[in-house]
């Protein structure tokens, strides 16, 4: 049991994983959405160089507010976790000073749902409770549900929710930097890419958690493609108007 109070401090939430998802998928389709609605709209203005201008300004600006926008949410609320455990931390260590006995039964309650009775029960929860540090891990992780955050937690999210956002919002403006390209050739090289790197991200995500590699692709895939073409509609309706 104590192994496993302890399996939580080795793998905090969020992890590497979920910030990088969350950055790099948020940051990807907020602006392949911002692309495409911009494109559809001015579509009937033609290729002029100004239009193509109107949206890479766009484009880049969004980038620069999601990247730190991203980061700045991913911090405020690792660090908002941060103290709701430390908060939790005290009051566990305050009942467990002043309340021992309910603090004890509030063990017992949790071992004879995993199926412990009669002296094996006891046994195991004399060794638990003889313990501070196993106690109070035992009931953060078990009891209340929740798991430790590092003091260093929200820093290290802030940085790879917001390189991701970089990176995710970065990859479907590439086409639109390629001399002389074409509005539309540019809508469809950047659709593509979106569609790889999300692709890529659902098939690292499954690998990482054991999943199905072709079912996490696709699921990026439709997710991300489905914002974006929502984006590509309200500029054309815009633009219609």
């Amino acid at each position: 049991m104590i192994h496993s109070a302890k399996g939580y401090e080795a793998h905090p939430h969020p992890t590497f994983l979920s910030d990088f998802i969350l950055g790099s998928q948020d940051g990807l389709v907020n602006v392949l959405g911002i692309l495409l609605g911009l494109s559809a709209a001015t579509i009937s203005l033609g290729t002029a160089p100004s239009v193509h201008r109107l949206i890479l300004v766009a484009a880049f600006a969004a980038l620069g507010a999601e990247s730190i926008s991203m980061g700045a949410v991913a911090y405020t609320s690792t660090l908002a976790r941060r103290r709701l455990y430390l908060s939790e931390v005290r009051r566990e260590q305050d009942e467990m000073r002043e309340v021992p006995e309910i603090e004890r039964d509030e063990v017992r309650v949790v071992l004879k749902d995993w199926g412990y009775t009669g002296a094996e029960l006891e046994d195991l929860l004399d060794r638990i409770t003889r313990n501070p540090r196993a106690w109070m891990e035992f009931m953060m992780a078990f009891e209340l549900k929740l798991a430790p955050v590092k003091e260093t937690q929200a820093r290290d999210s802030f940085v790879t929710v917001f390189l991701a956002t970089v990176a995710g919002s970065f990859i479907p403006i590439l086409p639109f930097l390629v001399p002389h390209i074409t509005i539309e050739a540019a809508i469809l090289v950047s659709v593509i890419l979106a569609a790889v790197t999300l692709a890529l991200v659902g098939v690292y995500e499954a690998r990482t958690t054991g999943g199905k590699a072709f079912q996490h692709a696709g699921q990026m895939i439709i997710i991300g493609l489905a914002a974006g073409f929502a984006g590509f509609l309200i500029g054309l309706a815009l633009g219609a108007t």
